[in-house]
């Protein structure tokens, strides 16, 4: 074992312990918090494992196999491959209702490889690494799962447990086919977390996209020679690009669009006949996003006339934003008051400071308060998730739990090195314990889940769910295996 991983035990099995004592915790959530420190260690160096893997979209065999091998160890039924997907998997235990399931991700971010030390030093260059924290995503859902299911299997509660291994949610948002499968028709509630700079139950949703790619196909000829007789995809491209810009004007604030250019010709003296950008939009709301997607794609077409090139639009997918659920929220609210905040170590103090200075912020540290629950906002920012799929298909309670200082840039190589030391662990061991926690009470408490499920009605409406996805299967990379 690794001596960061065995100061983060030893650390983290003394974590909460002053905490404990000042609010009366029933025996259930004794008895989840005794579970998720029984297996902190494992959890631990499954984590460190996937941190060090940092397997990307589609390719996570080894990271997925970790997951589901421990949980198939812990007693759950483990179907391995499901929808399709060679990394993704359901863990199962108990039996009839509720039916009340977690997420796990554990996919990595190319070419952000980082030690876990808090300056810039790639552990591999130019490998991939784990700067949205799956790695702690996906052992603490575990975590969390395994401590529900000791509960099951000692008479505490009835029901089912499920934990959903979930792939490629930064590139290509796995969830969907998930989600368009119907792996969620019998569940009742789910619980999700995910790394972040704060600690509280997330009640604010995120923002709709849609990824789809731009082809434009020309003539080549000669450059200098002969270029009359070429039609430069090349042209269209830079036509569309500048369309785009020219639109930003005339969207609401709420729009993002962005693209990245990914074939813009070979060499400088051939007139180009292929070139390819890819594209994405979002807004708050999916009504939003889908006039804007359908007003992009005929921009593409005008830019095929102008150049007098042809074009190509597919689909790659889309997902909606997170449907909220304040009643959930508040359930999660009221187990993080009971936990209290993480409390660090100077030395933890110290990284996250370093992290703060090396990236230029200001330089105060970790922050784990227990603030009252937000009000949700109509419009927020931020990024998107999957995870919205599925809270439009089932009732979702998220957190997010502190695992790197304030400020920090996530997707960045300062998220990969609190990931795999003890600021990461401690996050992971806490979120596992308050989503336990409040999974409890919806097991405990019959009237709780019904609200729970109430509000997500109401939420939803009349709005029938479509997968934002092509037809056919997942784009699973052909070198990906089944496990």
């Amino acid at each position: 074992m690794k001596l960061n991983t065995i100061l983060s035990v030893l650390i983290c099995s003394v974590l909460f312990l002053p905490v404990y004592g000042q609010k009366k915790i029933s025996d259930n959530k004794q008895a989840i918090i005794k579970s998720i420190e029984k297996h902190q260690s494992e959890l631990i160096k499954i984590s460190d494992k996937i941190w060090a893997l940092a397997e990307t979209a589609f390719e996570e065999n080894q990271s997925s196999k970790l997951l589901a091998d421990y949980a198939e160890k812990q007693g759950f039924i483990v179907e391995r491959g499901v929808t399709g997907m060679p990394t993704a998997f359901v863990a199962s235990y108990g039996s009839g209702k509720p039916v009340i399931s977690v997420l796990g991700e554990f996919d990595a971010l190319p070419g952000i490889s980082q030690k876990a030390q808090p300056t810039k030093s790639p552990l591999n260059e130019g490998a991939g690494g784990h700067g949205c924290g799956h790695n702690l995503f996906g052992a603490g859902s575990l975590g969390a799962a395994i401590a529900v299911k000791e509960l099951i299997q000692n008479g505490k509660i009835k029901g089912t447990v499920k934990f959903f291994g979930t792939p490629s949610e930064e590139k290509y948002f796995g969830k969907i086919w998930m989600v368009r499968e119907g792996l969620w028709n019998d569940v009742d509630a789910n619980i999700s977390w995910h790394p972040s700079a704060s600690t509280k139950a997330d009640v604010q949703s995120s923002l709709a996209l849609v990824d789809f790619k731009i082809e434009f196909f020309g003539q080549a000829a000669h450059a200098s020679a002969d270029p009359w007789n070429g039609r430069s995809a090349s042209d269209a491209l830079e036509l569309y690009t500048t369309g785009i810009n020219y639109y930003r004007e005339h969207v609401k604030p709420t729009v993002r669009m962005h693209y990245h250019i990914q074939d813009g010709g070979q060499v400088v003296n051939v007139v180009p006949d292929y070139s390819r950008l890819w594209m994405r939009v979002r807004d708050t709301k999916r009504s939003g996003m889908m006039p804007v997607y359908e007003r992009v794609k005929k921009m593409a077409e005008g830019a095929a006339i102008m150049a007098n090139v042809d074009y190509k639009i597919s689909l790659i997918s889309g997902i909606y934003e997170v449907l909220v659920n304040r009643e959930g929220g508040k359930l999660m609210q009221s187990n993080l008051e009971l936990l209290g905040p993480i409390s660090y170590t100077n030395e933890e103090i110290a990284f996250g400071k370093k992290i703060q200075e090396v990236t230029k912020k200001e330089q105060v540290g970790m922050d784990s308060t227990i603030n009252p629950l937000e009000e949700t906002k109509e419009h927020p920012g931020g990024g998107s998730t999957d995870v919205g799929d599925v809270s439009w298909n089932v009732p979702n309670i998220n957190l997010g739990v502190t695992t790197a200082p304030k400020d920090t840039p996530w997707h960045s190589w300062a998220v990969v090195a609190c990931g795999g030391m003890s600021i990461g662990h401690k996050g992971m061991l806490y979120a596992s314990k308050a989503m336990a926690m409040t999974m409890t009470d919806l097991y405990e408490n019959p009237e709780a889940l019904a609200k729970v499920k109430a509000e997500y009605k109401e939420r939803k409406g009349d709005e029938v769910y479509e997968a934002i996805v092509p037809e056919g299967p997942p784009p699973i990379p052909s070198n990906t295996k089944k496990q």
